[in-house]
């Protein structure tokens, strides 16, 4: 058998004492080190459901109460779009009721990853959340803030990491223990590949592990130039929902969740959420779930 001996130096004035004498000498580690912060998670939901359309329905419920939460928590709601189908799926949330019972005004909008082209161009995220989502309800203009295009990706990442740090300086955006923006809601769906955002496997951004936000240039999928969160800030957030509705993504999902391992793993196996990580699946995608 092994033994492990540990050896306690006293730091910023700790001293053992008779009341710490007793206890486990991990703890008593931890008093000793009063500047260590520690990163905690919540936990993982998983959702399923017949249908897309029973998806849409229940993901606008979802987003409706963890607004009202917030708002009536912090007088704001901070909430982060990716690209892809997740937009379509959102599609209840301009209906009635939402669409004149969520209160509009104290939200927050912002994009975990998006295409290096024009805000006007096809391809990038932040016109097809335009088009489908935010031309439909009343978020205010200064409360939107897309990933603006310049020509080098490079200058992109910086000058998004820049911004958010700026609203974080303004007491727009909280910090979180370990450092990093705390979104109030972060909302993705997956690739058949496992990616989420623009964190790709078999790419060196998934790893990056103190940048706000990074760049790649040669994305297996186009474009190949994109801009995205990093994990620390993905899993800085309060709630994520992961949104998937396709069988294409079942196989990826059945890692994600720990029914299928691959080595290395994937990144939506990697996503953690400070509240709650939940997955919303329709049967297709759930379909390797066993």
């Amino acid at each position: 058998m092994t033994s492990l001996s540990i050896y306690l130096t006293p730091c910023l004035g700790f001293q053992p004492s008779h009341n710490t004498m007793n206890l486990p000498l991990l703890f008593i580690a931890l008093l000793a080190l009063p500047s260590l912060t520690l990163a905690s998670h919540g936990k993982t939901t998983v959702r399923k459901f017949n249908s897309e359309e029973d998806v849409a329905v229940a993901l606008a419920k979802y987003t409706a109460n963890l607004s009202h939460k917030y708002i009536k928590e912090k007088g704001s709601f901070s909430v982060v779009l990716s690209g892809g189908t997740l937009i379509h799926t959102l599609r209840k949330l301009v209906e009635t009721p939402y669409n004149t019972t969520i209160n509009w005004s104290k939200w927050e909008m912002f994009w975990v990853d998006e295409r290096v082209v024009p805000l006007d161009h096809p391809l990038s995220n932040y016109k097809l959340a335009l088009d489908a989502f935010l031309s439909k309800v009343p978020i205010p203009r200064s409360s939107i803030f897309p990933i603006t295009y310049k020509r080098s990706p490079a200058e992109v990442a910086v000058d998004y990491e820049v911004r958010l740090k700026t609203l974080v300086e303004d007491k727009i955006i909280p910090l979180s223990a370990t450092g990093f923006p705390k979104f109030d809601l972060i909302l993705l769906g997956i690739g058949p590949d496992g990616h989420i955002a623009s964190l790709f496997p078999n790419r060196p951004q998934r790893y990056e592990k103190k940048r706000w936000i990074t760049f790649i240039t040669n994305s297996p999928k186009p474009p190949p130039a994109r801009i995205t969160f990093t994990f620390p800030v993905i899993n800085s957030a309060s709630d994520i929902a992961m949104v998937v509705t396709d069988k294409e993504e079942a196989e990826a999902v059945a890692v994600g969740l720990g029914y299928a391992v691959v080595s290395p793993t994937l990144p939506c196996a990697e996503v953690k959420a400070k509240n709650e990580l939940t997955w919303f699946l329709d049967k297709e995608a759930a379909s390797k779930l066993h």
